[in-house]
């Protein structure tokens, strides 16, 4: 005994018309597309998310570098917001010895509550500029994951977008067919041209 496919119409059937032909064909389509096709958007921008901030992590790792500091100067005012929800990072003058020997002095990011006196590690470029600390591999993972999340939301989203969209015009169609079939027809059953 065969089984029939929900949604799926078989056969030759007078009542079926092209567009239950076409919305059927379409729900199959979207659910390889959204079980299928997304995740695999998703994961292919993972991967490339994922390999663009591996690259730009090493691409840090290999500029900057930490150095073990000593706070000698107050902080360069209190922690404030240059724009609407922003926090800027504290600063304050460090000083460290250089491997050479050589001392230096340098405004640089220090952690919020830090005082004079203090030993804190700031990161400063190969310019000498003080920098953030570089990404950690932690971070690289979360935005390859989140980008890769959210690719295959949009996907499935955008996928079940055009759904509805033919879903609508296939129920336009359905219903401009019904009218026509019901002009054909009501005159024989109401008696009307009789």
């Amino acid at each position: 005994m065969g089984t029939r496919l929900r949604g799926r119409p078989r056969g030759r059937n007078p009542l079926r018309r092209r567009s239950d032909v076409i919305e059927a064909w379409t729900v199959s389509a979207v659910a390889v597309l959204v079980c299928v096709g997304a995740p695999l958007v998703g994961a292919v921008v993972a991967r490339w998310a994922h390999d663009e901030a591996r690259a730009t992590a090493a691409e840090q790792r290999a500029d900057r570098h930490r150095v073990r500091a000593e706070v000698v100067g107050g902080p360069a005012g209190a922690p404030s917001s240059s724009r609407a929800g922003e926090q800027r990072v504290p600063r304050a003058t460090v000083r460290w010895t250089e491997p050479g020997g050589g001392r230096r002095t340098a405004l640089a990011r220090v952690p919020a509550g830090t005082r004079r006196g203090d030993v804190v590690h700031v990161w400063f470029d190969s310019r000498g500029r003080d920098v953030p600390p570089p990404v950690d591999s932690a971070t690289v993972w979360q935005h390859g994951i989140g980008m890769g999340v959210c690719a295959a939301g949009v996907s499935a989203a955008g996928v079940l977008l055009v759904h509805r969209a033919v879903r609508e015009t296939m129920l336009r169609r359905r219903l401009a067919e019904w009218e026509r079939a019901w002009a054909r027809t009501e005159p024989e059953w109401t008696r009307r041209g009789a």
